[in-house]
């Protein structure tokens, strides 16, 4: 397989349909898959007529049972989990399936017998899975976050891309008809030109803003603790202080309320006004404590004129009850006198504002409402599933296997995608880190004002772990 550099065009080319592209950063070599051809060149499936795929699943208790159960309809030949009692579930559905802790251990066993993977494991080793498969040549459904930090998310996108194989981040809102009628509506000029955008979140809802507790626990025997932390600095393990839930509110494993919803709730906007890297990135919170993410934050991001499409201030809030209350006076400003939701988004125009009550972009009205009366949505420019909407993750599922038997129809929310939106959402977290305004080059994947925030661009893997 030929190994080349990837440029912006190439990403744009494969990605009209989405509207992303950026530069990614190295090169990442990688086995022939199954049916592909060389980057660049129009691959061939040899999957037969209603052929199944092989998969496995890596992280498959919490939402990882419910995102291999979902693939039922392929084989399922292996399961991964660092803890079997919350796998159980996946154990019993899949009970031929050959059973695993270590994904590398499954992956040097069973490579040529496994077509594709989903991983649902914790966000920081959400690349470390993925990138490893992909370099084997399988397809990839991966959990929202893409990834944990910035030159992750452009490494997936990148392996993606040279290694030919079939990607999708779970963000099930971008399956949803609504979703796809609100980026065409945003896209058809209906609001004019879009300069603000506001999103907000009513999470965490998990332990954040804490300090690190001292001590250990007894680690239980079904709890393999050392893969757990996998890429991560080694830490004592704490009974219910990050396995299995909590995880998300500490740095080192999480994304915290950002990395949680903002691939869910910021995707709509995302996708709709074209964005990429941005240029900027500031916060306000209740106080880092280096470890913890906060209780609450608000997160300011500029972007650059895209095109004909103007410069935009995009805001992020998270907390819930815990935003001051003026946050929440602000947002109830901006939606016409509409009832306010815990979650949802608002794109102002220069003609109009779209507010969305929803995580998903899924229900969504355009304001003031006497000016809209009577608009009729734009010819549909993106595909819709018959009866997709009663089972977003269902259908989510279906794109990306459809997209690994046929290369013509790659899934929606791919890696592409996925990584520049990710991207995004990670340096808004090392603005919050940091305590300062950063200044972010695009093009060269660098923070240029702050040394401190240019070393999170890149974390250090554990010993043992550096595969990337």
């Amino acid at each position: 397989m030929s190994r080349r550099k990837t440029t912006r065009r190439d990403f744009l080319k494969g990605t009209a349909a989405t509207g992303a592209g950026f530069w990614i950063l190295g090169s990442a070599g990688c086995t022939e898959p199954r049916g592909f051809a060389a980057p660049g060149q129009i691959r061939k499936g040899t999957y037969k007529k209603n052929e199944k795929l092989n998969i496995a699943g890596v992280g498959v208790g919490g939402k990882g049972s419910s995102d291999i159960m979902k693939c039922s309809s392929e084989n399922v030949v292996a399961l991964c989990d660092i803890d079997w009692h919350r796998g159980a579930g996946a154990i019993k559905r899949f009970g031929k399936a050959k059973k695993y802790h270590d994904y590398r251990v499954m992956f040097d066993e069973m490579d040529k017998q496994i077509d594709a993977i989903t991983c649902s494991t914790p966000d920081h080793t959400h690349a470390s899975v993925s990138v490893q498969a992909m370099r084997m040549g399988k397809h990839v459904y991966c959990q929202k976050p893409l990834t944990h930090d910035v030159y992750e998310a452009r490494l997936m996108a990148e392996t993606a891309k040279q290694c030919n194989v079939a990607t999708q981040m779970g963000n099930q809102g971008t399956a949803h008809g609504g979703f796809r009628t609100a980026v065409e509506v945003i896209r058809s000029g209906a609001i004019g030109n879009v300069t603000e955008a506001h999103v907000w979140t009513n999470r965490p809802v998990w332990p954040q803003g804490l300090p690190t507790p001292k001590g250990s626990d007894p680690i239980p025997d079904h709890i393999k603790w050392n893969l757990f932390v996998g890429t991560a600095p080694m830490r004592p393990y704490k009974k219910e202080v990050y396995h299995p839930w909590n995880w998300r509110g500490w740095w080192d494993f999480g994304t915290g309320a950002l990395g949680d919803m903002g691939c869910h709730t910021a995707n709509m906007a995302f996708m709709a006004l074209e964005l990429g890297s941005p240029t900027s990135a500031s916060a306000e919170c209740s106080g880092f404590a280096k470890d913890s993410f906060p209780t609450w934050s608000v997160i300011t991001l500029e972007f650059p004129a895209r095109g004909k499409l103007p410069p935009l201030k995009w805001v992020w809030y998270d907390g819930g009850k815990d935003k001051p209350e003026r946050v929440h006076s602000k947002l109830k400003s901006l939606i016409h006198g509409e009832k306010y939701a815990g979650s949802g988004s608002v794109l102002i125009g220069d003609k109009g504002t779209l507010y969305s009550p929803s995580d998903y972009g899924a229900s969504w009205v355009l304001l003031p409402k006497n000016k809209f009366e009577g608009f009729k949505p734009p010819d549909q420019t993106i595909e819709r599933w018959p009866g997709g909407d009663r089972d977003i993750d269902g259908t989510q599922r279906k794109e990306w296997i459809r997209a690994c038997k046929d290369p013509s129809k790659p899934a929606l929310s791919n890696f592409a995608y996925a990584g520049a939106l990710t991207e995004t959402l990670v340096l808004g977290n090392i603005a919050m880190y940091v305590g300062k305004k950063i200044e972010f080059d695009g093009k060269k994947c660098a923070i240029t004002n702050c040394p401190e925030g240019q070393a999170l661009i890149r974390r250090q893997y554990r010993k043992g772990w550096e595969q990337l």
